[in-house]
């Protein structure tokens, strides 16, 4: 009786909560080009967001330095050394036009981290998020993890991938508790204007919605323009936002994981009270080198950003002359989301493809080059290619596309 009342019950070896998180489809493009290319596969990967440069000397010799410093070898707060947050503050005021605190920010294991606490301090089950789309692959994921719906608003290629109030307003309800927005965006490189940004704020404040602002490209923009935030257009907001941002993408630092959230004091509180737990504090090392990026000489940002600003130009014009490849300019970051549904419903390789799911696949084994396809930041009918890598390499990689495809 009792072995076979034991058989009977089936329990799942693993949360279902856990279980249903999805592998981030952009590593998982890149770890499956990386893989061909360690099989001596000449593939162009286009999938990491990542920039292909060295962290700058001085930083690492900071961090170098750090490691020999008994001091950094012990636990610190788990919310961040003192002297990076206070320097985080200055740059939130410099490059936001908010001025924060040092006790409003939390240090985070990147980006990444700093998303997944500002929807776990937020959401409780069932609160609604209004996620623009496209999006960056992880925001859907953390959102779940919480307990909160995501509420999918799509901006196509015509509308140069922003949103309007028009949209939010109406994908709003009752259950509405936070708006994501990020500008620049990942993966489409869209800047939203002074004046869309303040408008969204001004309807998130009228609707006392909280806003989630992933700030990590502002730094990588192009033209002359300014990524704007909303707590400086809109200063009630300082009060209903969480600003994410990091050294990973400005330092070429992807790999330090350091990151930052900034927001209102209880907020903060909340969020550190989670990550006093969760991780305790950041590596010190790398603390000490994100100390240095945002304190020292910034000639090779700019050098850096300077690079993605011709190869912007050069990926745009080589995939034009692809038919039925839409590429728009992007603003900032150092994506090109591209709408490719004029491929779609047609035959390549003897096969009718419909997806853009299909159609990456169908790229890798018949050109080598990796792309990210669009269902993983939203709709099917869109890749993204990073043009973070070489000049060469990006040639090369959209000239086999264009002799793949004309």
């Amino acid at each position: 009786m009792g072995p076979d009342r034991l058989e009977d019950v089936t329990k799942p070896r693993i949360s279902k909560r856990i279980a249903a998180i999805s592998e981030s489809a952009t590593l998982k493009v890149d770890a499956k080009a990386k893989a061909l290319q360690a099989e001596g596969k000449a593939v162009i990967s286009f999938a990491a967001g990542e920039p292909d440069f060295p962290t700058p000397a001085h930083i690492v010799e900071a961090a170098i330095a750090a490691a020999k410093d008994p001091k950094n070898h012990r636990y610190t707060p788990a919310v961040g050394l003192p002297e990076l947050r206070e320097a985080i503050a200055k740059k939130t005021l410099t490059d936001s036009g908010t001025e924060v605190t040092a006790a409003q920010v939390v240090v985070t294991n990147g980006g990444k981290q700093a998303v997944y606490q500002a929807f776990a301090v937020l959401l409780d089950p069932g609160d609604e998020v209004i996620l623009p789309s496209p999006y960056w692959t992880t925001y859907p994921e953390a959102i779940a993890l919480a307990g909160g719906k995501s509420v999918e608003v799509f901006a196509g290629s015509d509308q140069g991938y922003m949103v309007s109030v028009e949209q939010l307003e109406k994908a709003r309800t009752p259950k509405t508790k936070a708006l994501l927005l990020g500008s620049p965006s990942n993966p489409t490189g869209a800047v939203y204007s002074k004046e869309q940004i303040k408008a969204i704020g001004e309807w998130a404040l009228a609707n006392e919605i909280w806003v989630v602002s992933d700030e990590i490209y502002q730094n990588v923009i192009y033209d002359g323009k300014r990524a704007y935030s909303i707590t400086e257009l809109v200063p009630a907001m300082k009060d209903l936002t969480i600003m994410v941002n990091g050294v990973a993408k400005s330092y070429a630092m992807t790999g330090w994981r350091l990151g930052w959230m900034a927001g209102p004091v209880d907020a903060m509180k909340a969020a550190a009270n989670l990550q006093s737990h969760l991780s305790s504090n950041v590596n010190n090392i790398a603390q000490r080198a994100a100390i240095a990026a945002l304190t020292g000489p910034q000639d090779e940002i700019k050098a850096m950003v300077d690079a993605f600003d011709r190869r912007r130009h050069l990926a745009v014009a080589e995939l034009g002359k692809i038919s039925n490849w839409l590429a728009p300019m992007p603003e900032g970051a150092f994506y090109v989301y591209s709408d490719v549904r004029g491929l779609l419903g047609k035959s390549w390789g003897g096969k009718v493809i419909n997806t853009s799911l299909e159609l990456c696949d169908y790229i890798l084994g018949a050109a080598e080059v990796a792309l990210v396809p669009g269902e993983a930041f939203g709709p099917s009918g869109y890749v993204r290619m990073s043009y973070a890598l070489g000049d060469d390499q990006i040639t090369e990689g959209i000239q086999r596309l264009q002799k793949l495809f004309n």
